[in-house]
């Protein structure tokens, strides 16, 4: 059957400018039909009003929590949550119980995740056996089984050696080493930035704990000519070295996120383990040279680092709660809200970087509205403002530091391959 979207708003890629087109799409086949003229091309229509009409977004960094720890998150919930914050396609980090660096867990993953119907999967396994830094992975196995990427996040490989092997094995692959930059010798059992543990009176993480790690890892990449990816980039430091690794020609990506965009140590003003992340809430200074970064494309992507905790665990307190935020359901409306209705940010350069860049990097359909590709797509209720409830998420996660802000552009219908896989509305998945 053929479907006709009519009545909403496209993004020219090309000048950023809106305009009004409709959009056919075969939902048994899962592609785009036409773009424009589609009045001869449907046996059945959705009327928008406006409403934009967007590639459905991808999100390269999440935690899903399952196996091992669905008390925080379940393949379900997290990807219904996903579903909810417009995302078509997820990648899922390892960093679960048991870690996933066998081929077996892969495949498990996306089997579930298939059966789930919600937004695609897309499992990155481990550098390591057991995330702990010493034996390598079966790399082509991990490949076969359908991971898309290797990392260890969550932990930093430490040993120089180790990380360089992986790398050799990674590029004769074929597929990218995503790692979490953090240097242990420097980081130690820091919680947050240094000055904001100096008001709070816990221990301080230092932020250079971050690029000396990003650095050591340039270096490998420039030698082995691995796609070497950045994830979650904080510091005014780290922007340099990856603006440097890309005028020297290595093959090097970065994401950012949105909290790391939007905030700041100074939010920090008492006990509140909501604000505990990794890498942490850092200066002024930094936000404003990750904002430049992504401006100009050092940064590529926006990624969530969607990280659901229970309520009980982060009550702990700073200096003892888990690390991390929830954010897959709200990332679209806080950045365009707070960054591109001020005209801080161009909305094409959000959207690029939260649908074509990403699928282009890590060779993931869909990413574009155009005849013959995936329709996957994205419709965003631009001028709806909502106050952000943490009760209302899909997530089992609440631990998100924007509760209560208010913001607009939300997702009220979400389509993978032709097929509806979010309505606003929809009851949640238990």
């Amino acid at each position: 059957m053929k479907v006709r979207i009519e009545g909403g708003q496209l993004l020219d890629s090309r000048c950023g400018e809106l305009f009004r087109a409709d959009i056919a799409y075969d939902d048994e086949r899962g592609h785009i039909v036409a773009v424009g003229d589609c009045h001869d091309m449907a046996d059945k229509v959705v009327k928008l009003n406006g409403e934009l009409v967007l590639p459905g977004f991808v999100d390269m960094h999440v935690h899903l929590r399952d196996p091992g720890f669905t008390d925080k998150e379940t393949l379900a919930t997290g990807l219904q949550a996903a579903a909810a914050g417009g995302f078509t396609h997820v990648a899922c980090m390892p960093n679960t119980k048991p870690p996933v660096d066998r081929a077996a867990l892969v495949e498990d993953i996306i089997a579930r995740g298939r059966a789930i119907g919600k937004a695609d999967v897309h499992p990155i396994a481990c550098i390591t056996v057991g995330q702990a830094g010493d034996e390598l992975t079966d790399v082509e196995a991990l490949k076969q089984a359908g991971a898309i990427a290797l990392s260890d996040d969550g932990k930093g490989v430490q040993h120089g050696a180790r990380m360089l092997e992986a790398m050799v094995r990674a590029k004769a692959a074929g597929l990218p080493v995503v790692i979490h930059s953090e240097d242990e010798t420097l980081s130690l059992d820091g919680v947050i930035h240094p000055d904001a543990a100096k008001r709070i009176g816990v221990k301080g993480l230092l932020p250079e704990s971050e690029a000396a790690m990003i650095a050591r890892d340039i270096l490998l990449a420039e030698r082995t000519g691995v796609h070497l990816h950045v994830c979650h980039v904080s510091t005014e430091q780290s922007v340099a070295l990856i603006r440097w690794a890309k005028a020297r020609g290595v093959n090097i990506t970065a994401e950012v996120t949105p909290h790391h965009l939007l905030l700041t140590e100074s939010i920090i003003t008492h006990d509140d383990a909501v604000f505990k992340v990794n890498p942490p809430l850092q200066g002024e200074r930094d936000r404003h040279a990750c904002l430049e970064g992504f401006l100009d494309g050092t940064l590529d992507i926006i990624a969530t680092d969607h990280a659901p905790h229970t309520a009980e665990e982060k009550a702990r307190g700073i200096a003892h709660a888990p690390f991390g935020m929830v954010g897959i359901e709200t990332v679209f409306p806080l950045l365009y809200t707070y960054l591109v209705a001020p005209g801080v940010v161009p909305l094409s350069r959000l959207v690029d970087a939260m649908t074509r860049r990403p699928s282009e990097l890590f060779g993931l359909p869909g990413g574009s509205i155009r005849p013959g590709s995936p329709a996957d797509l994205t419709i965003v209720r631009i001028d709806e403002e909502r106050r952000i409830d943490p009760e209302q998420f899909y997530s089992k996660g609440r631990n998100t530091p924007f509760t209560n802000w208010h913001a607009a552009g939300w997702t009220v219908r979400t389509i993978l391959r032709g097929k509806d896989i979010f309505v606003q509305g929809e009851e949640r998945l238990s």
